[in-house]
């Protein structure tokens, strides 16, 4: 689960682990999700509202009684606007406020206003945690359908040892994942079809202990697996070697070069709805490995000069498979340096591809082995950017498009071909924007 396009409205109210704040915004703004962030007067204690903002791109709020956003009933907005409301750190007063429906200030009023759903990570001294009040308050709070992440136990800012300290910042990552994941458990479009990614480099040999490959991380092919997965698909992911764990339902075949890859894309395609080639394959292969190291050329005979190296062309796998009677939707990535939408365009209608996504490796940000991405998704008849965001929440937004255009029911398109197929250069539409 990523959170692609999701609102998230953090709360930060008053305690010393509002400096945390700041790494969560990070968190959930990498994760692909749009925060903004609303401060009690407390908490502006602890964390500045600059420092907020920066991370955020978004102003942050800190009063109920602002003339110019309440002009327009900026807080309902706020409330409306919000997917979910994340408090974090949520002191003791804060959580007996809202445990009482009372509404002091813009963070409680917001609380009180929104149809979102709330989820709060108390942060307070140990004893003030095991209060009776506090407890009670915290009972009325999950009975009223809030949700409490933590507190965790260990060493507090005063000296004490003890429950109390707000849940880390992954942690409630992982939390406000999950409360998405719970509501939309999975794409009604992809639930129960078969999908098949490939991923990561292939090496190809020349000896027992050399062989030729790229800088590919994999991590995008993976990220695109586990959306899928997400998604509710059956995924099968062909991976070449990178290193990196198999994402949670899905199932991994490995190989090593591109012949193997091939070989086992070609043997489950057919069973796919939709083929997705990720990984970045060797366009050639040496004709022939040597059964044993190479030498260097001078260790046998003084006057030698470099060995040669002859090449010959690995098969084109994610063409092979758009080839195929009856061929499952096929996506290509094209990993390009220069002229990339261009070369792009060319490229899906030169492969018979139902749809390819372009970015530029040359970009350091979004490079191989990067934690982020952006792209460009082309199609017969249009594109769409994918804007700079991490690799996770780049694939969750690719999947949901790719369900869009080429699995909605037959009721919501009439007029569309069951698949995009490859259409003449003239044709090729040149505009872009999010759809």
């Amino acid at each position: 689960m990523t959170l692609a396009g999701k609102h998230i409205l953090l709360g930060v109210t008053g305690g010393i682990a509002a400096y945390k704040s700041a790494i969560l915004v990070r968190h959930l703004c990498n994760e692909g999700a749009e925060v903004q962030v609303v401060l009690s007067k407390g908490a502006a204690q602890f964390v500045t509202p600059v420092t907020l903002q920066a991370l955020s791109g978004h102003p942050v709020r800190d009063d109920l009684w602002d003339r110019e956003a309440e002009a327009a009933m900026g807080h309902i907005e706020l409330a409306r606007w919000a997917d979910l409301i994340l408090v974090a750190p949520a002191t003791a007063h804060c959580m007996a406020n809202l445990a009482q429906g009372a509404a002091p200030d813009l963070l409680t009023t917001l609380c009180l206003a929104s149809d979102a759903p709330v989820l709060l990570a108390p942060a307070m001294n140990q004893a003030m945690w095991r209060d009776a009040a506090t407890q009670r308050n915290a009972a009325t709070l999950a009975a009223d359908g809030k949700r409490l992440i933590g507190p965790d136990e260990g060493e507090q800012a005063c000296g004490d040892v003890g429950p109390g300290r707000m849940a880390e910042p992954e942690s409630l990552l992982n939390a406000v994942k999950a409360a998405f994941k719970s509501r939309h458990p999975a794409n009604p479009r992809l639930a129960g079809l078969n999908v098949l990614v490939t991923a990561g480099p292939t090496r190809e040999a020349l000896d027992p202990v050399r062989f030729l490959s790229n800088h590919s991380s994999g991590k995008q092919g993976y990220a695109i697996a586990k959306a899928a997965a997400d998604a509710g698909a059956r995924v099968t992911l062909v991976s070449g070697p990178c290193g990196l764990p198999a994402p949670d339902n899905v199932e991994r075949i490995e190989v090593t070069s591109a012949l193997e890859m091939f070989e086992a894309v070609q043997a489950r395609a057919a069973e796919q709805a939709l083929v997705v080639g990720v990984a970045a394959v060797a366009d050639y292969r040496p004709a022939a490995q040597a059964p044993q190291k190479i030498k260097k050329a001078r260790a046998v005979d003084d006057d030698a000069g470099p060995p040669s190296l002859t090449l010959v062309e690995n098969p084109d796998i994610i063409a092979s498979v758009a080839e195929l009677p009856n061929a499952p939707v096929v996506v290509g990535f094209a990993a390009e340096t220069e002229n990339a939408l261009s070369n792009a365009r060319h490229k899906r209608h030169r492969k018979g591809l139902d749809a390819i996504v372009v970015n530029d490796v040359s970009n350091p940000k979004i490079g191989f082995n990067s934690d982020h991405n952006a792209a460009t998704l082309i199609w017969a008849d249009g594109e769409v950017e994918l804007s700079y965001q991490s690799k996770a929440a780049l694939a969750a937004s690719l999947i949901q498009h790719l369900a869009d255009l080429f699995f909605r029911p037959a009721s919501e398109m009439p007029n569309a071909r069951p698949k995009l197929r490859a259409t003449p250069l003239s044709s090729v539409a040149t505009s872009s924007g999010h759809s």
